[in-house]
């Protein structure tokens, strides 16, 4: 699917209105559906939705970025809290927000003090000889 196109054909189904830019793939986006750039109009979107949540999900993402382009290139209010925004956003059935990708399991390691038993969990690596216990000063042990 041609991403450009397929976006310039919702424009002029959903707004009757024509898209005159670009729009890319983004994978680096990580919770955001899509964004719109001003300065040179062009639109991101997270190829992730479209394969999480499939192509009805992804079309109100695109209605969503729409919104924020036609408005701006109407001079009107195009940012989230902006009343023109919100209700030409409910008008076309956008989403209001992004839906949540499945999360990232994040890897704990968890360390203890040797004297007080005090218990850290740290989503980095800590340099057990560099660091010592908050509590009493005491070493660190590494635990998982």
């Amino acid at each position: 699917m041609n991403l450009t196109d397929y976006v310039k054909q919702v424009s002029l189904d959903d707004f009757g209105k024509a898209f005159r830019h670009e729009a890319k793939w983004n994978a680096r986006l990580r919770s955001t559906g899509g964004r719109f750039f001003p300065k040179d109009g062009h639109l991101d979107f997270n190829p992730k939705m479209l394969e999480v949540h499939g192509l009805e999900v992804f079309r109100k993402i695109v209605r969503h970025e729409l919104c924020h382009y036609h408005l701006f290139f109407e001079k009107k209010g195009y940012k989230h809290a902006d009343r023109d925004f919100k209700i030409l956003l409910h008008q076309v059935d956008g989403l209001r927000f992004a839906p949540k990708l499945a999360e990232r399991p994040v890897s704990l390691h968890q360390y203890r003090c040797q004297n007080c038993g005090q218990d850290y969990q740290r989503k980095r690596k800590v340099d057990t000889k560099k660091y010592r216990c908050g509590k009493c000063h005491g070493y660190l042990i590494y635990r998982q």
